[in-house]
């Protein structure tokens, strides 16, 4: 029995699991009112990333002070607050190599007039304000935000079909 589960284990732990990294994106609620979900997601699952979980759910705006800790000296903290509690987001991990880094290129810069065509904060926004999604700035902030919205039990492992054609090392 215990062996079965071992093998099952390193089945869904492939070598490349230590070149891995996870990030986490929220897409916030202005991304959600305007229908982008969809849209967003496509952009990681078709770079290559894996999604290893996800929810919609309304943060309360004691999860969000905790969540925005790091903004709190900063004149805009109360209303991004406010906002981000306004309506319900879609909080996501995805996992992959550099996938932090990538993840970041992938939204943009925070201030959408700042970000060029092709990502999805240049396609889709317009002010900072309303920048539509949220990204893990650094692999151990990453760490922190995950551990803050889900569950160790939330976390999917799985090794998607397309695996060995997206990353090299992998067969």
């Amino acid at each position: 029995m215990i062996g079965t589960i071992l093998s099952l284990f390193s089945y869904f732990s492939p070598v490349m699991d230590k070149y891995m990294e996870r990030t986490f994106i929220a897409i916030k609620p202005d991304g959600v009112h305007r229908g982008l979900i969809g849209d967003i997601m496509k952009r990681f699952e078709q770079k290559g990333f894996k999604l290893v979980a996800a929810k919609f759910m309304q943060a309360s705006e004691d999860h969000l002070k905790v969540h925005y800790k790091d903004l709190s000296s900063k004149p805009f903290f109360t209303g991004l607050v406010k906002y981000m509690a306004s309506g319900p987001v879609f909080a996501m991990v995805w996992e992959g190599l550099n996938v932090v880094k990538t993840g970041r290129n992938m939204l943009g810069a925070t201030n959408p007039a700042d970000s060029s065509a092709g990502t999805i904060r240049g396609d889709y926004c317009v002010q900072v304000g309303r920048n539509i999604c949220h990204g893990s700035d650094s692999v151990e902030s990453a760490k922190h935000e995950i551990a803050l919205w889900f569950k160790p039990e939330e976390l999917v492992r799985w090794k998607p079909a397309q695996q060995d054609w997206i990353y090299e090392d992998s067969f």
